[in-house]
């Protein structure tokens, strides 16, 4: 991945002023709109604003300096995989700890958290959304009722580690006895022992499925966001508690704004003649149409912001801002009557001008003449 100081172009103690600047000038250059049809610059585009998302937040900027990560050290095993860097081959070993693992603890273990990815539009993020994502994950056997034992099936107290999950060894080291505790290799930490397995599951108590949940999309949320479902990860082995699923939140690229925090930056088109004289342009934002007046004289580049039409605001109340900055367009397929009139309206002001090209008739008239 490249650097998000070098895509930006701003060194690496650059303050949140320059970073600010240094965006919005490549925005404006990058964007969809001023590149239609330019894959790669789309593309760059989306860099762009996935790093100033991370540089523009002091803590996802400090993460980001300190691990090369928003988020910080990565707790799914590295690379954004849950599942350890194995993939989906060893799915079913990271769901189900099949080393016969969880750290000592006694007992079932939970279930390992999962991790989605969901892909919004900007509009969601302004209203909320309800977003359906699937994951693969663990469920609970229904054949044994989670218990993985088949039915009328013997559960015992397991004989190595008394019930207790865990086993403790003694050893010899250069500073003496060391005594370690480790779950108990023969029921896995379970404590108890089945007979007999449940055959649908291989006495897991569980076994793995894709699931469909709703994620309710609040309005202010917004890209690299990390929304909890608590209790919607991997069940645990035999009825044990559930992990949790994080929904990380990525907004697609719009057409028409871009977004700073939860202010909405846009380009306002009018013509020469609304610039110079003053209109009052119809624009549509993303919440509805809207009515701007532009006073006689403004230039390009002149910002107009409109309050409360802006991004809801995530933790707190109100709206962030709508901010237009103002584009004269200027007529590239004029008719001779409007050239004439243009020229006309230059000469009265004093203004030098490309002299208009002559027709084949003037061109022939001047070489007998010469």
């Amino acid at each position: 991945m490249a650097d998000f100081y070098e895509l930006l172009g701003v060194s690496r103690d650059a303050d949140a002023a320059a970073i600010k600047k240094s965006y919005r000038k490549l925005a404006r250059e990058l964007h969809p709109d001023a590149n239609p049809d330019d894959a790669a610059a789309e593309a760059k585009f989306k860099e762009v604003a996935e790093a100033y998302e991370v540089l523009s937040d002091p803590a996802k900027r400090a993460n980001y300096d300190r691990f090369g990560s928003a988020n910080g050290p990565q707790g799914f095993g590295g690379g954004g995989d849950p599942f350890g860097g194995g993939g989906l081959g060893d799915l079913f070993d990271a769901f189900f700890n099949q080393g016969g693992g969880g750290g000592g603890q006694a007992g079932p273990q939970r279930g390992v958290d999962l991790e989605v990815v969901t892909y919004l539009d900007l509009e969601d993020t302004v209203d909320g959304a309800a977003k359906d994502v699937t994951v693969r994950t663990a469920v609970p056997c229904d054949a044994c009722d989670a218990s993985g034992a088949a039915p009328g099936a013997d559960v015992s107290t397991c004989g190595d580690c008394g019930g207790q999950g865990q086993v403790r060894q003694v050893r010899q080291s250069i500073l003496g006895q060391m005594v370690t505790t480790a779950a108990c290799p023969r029921c896995r930490g379970e404590g108890q022992i089945v007979s007999k397995p449940c055959t649908d599951c291989a006495g897991e108590g569980r076994k793995v499925e894709d699931r469909t949940y709703t994620v309710d999309i609040p309005a202010g949320v917004s890209h690299g966001s990390t929304l909890r479902l608590t209790g919607r990860g991997a069940v645990g082995q035999r009825g044990a508690n559930p992990g949790d699923l994080y929904v990380e939140i990525r907004v697609n690229p719009h057409a028409v704004f871009r977004r700073d925090g939860d202010t909405l930056l846009a380009d306002l088109h009018v013509t020469m003649a609304q610039a110079a004289l003053g209109a009052t342009v119809p624009f549509d934002a993303v919440d509805g149409p809207i009515e701007v007046g532009v006073p006689a004289g403004s230039q390009s580049g002149t910002v107009f912001t409109i309050r409360d039409r802006g991004v809801p605001r995530l933790r707190g109340r109100g709206r962030g801002a709508l901010e237009l900055m103002l584009v004269v367009d200027t007529p590239t397929d004029l008719s001779d009557a409007d050239a004439e009139l243009i020229r006309k309206f230059a000469e009265q002001r004093g203004e030098d001008i490309t002299p208009p090209e002559e027709g084949l008739f003037s061109k022939i008239k001047s070489a007998f003449n010469g």
